[in-house]
């Protein structure tokens, strides 16, 4: 089950792909994460608009407290790899990944009306 955390994504038909991403956390470090996701996404969420993305919403999943899902709206799958792909991007993440217990979990998903 999960529960929201921060800034809703834009509305649904303005997509063409979903990123879900889980992030497992060392114990007692979900809200470490959550804290760093938000000043991560008010320092360069203007430039991830600019190359793309459509908004991103992280949630904590309520019967393990050291997980959470982010789901990011894109404009394509290849702008999502483009910024994944960027070394800026690495370098923005690096603290982040510091912060969990094992390698993140992502999945592009394209809705039924993509395909």
């Amino acid at each position: 089950m999960l529960r929201r955390e921060t800034v809703p994504a834009k509305g649904e038909d303005e997509m063409a792909v979903k990123a879900v991403v889980e992030l497992k956390t060392k114990p007692g470090k979900r809200d470490d994460l959550k804290r760093l996701f938000e000043t991560l996404m008010a320092e360069i969420g203007p430039t991830l608009k600019e190359k793309g993305s459509l908004g991103s919403t992280l949630y904590a999943v309520v019967d393990d407290p050291d997980l959470l899902v982010e789901i990011a709206d894109w404009e394509s799958a290849e702008a999502h790899e483009a910024v994944m792909c960027d070394p800026a991007t690495t370098e923005a993440l690096a603290p982040g990944l510091e912060l969990l217990a094992s390698p993140f979990r992502a999945m592009i998903l394209q809705g039924p009306d993509v395909v």
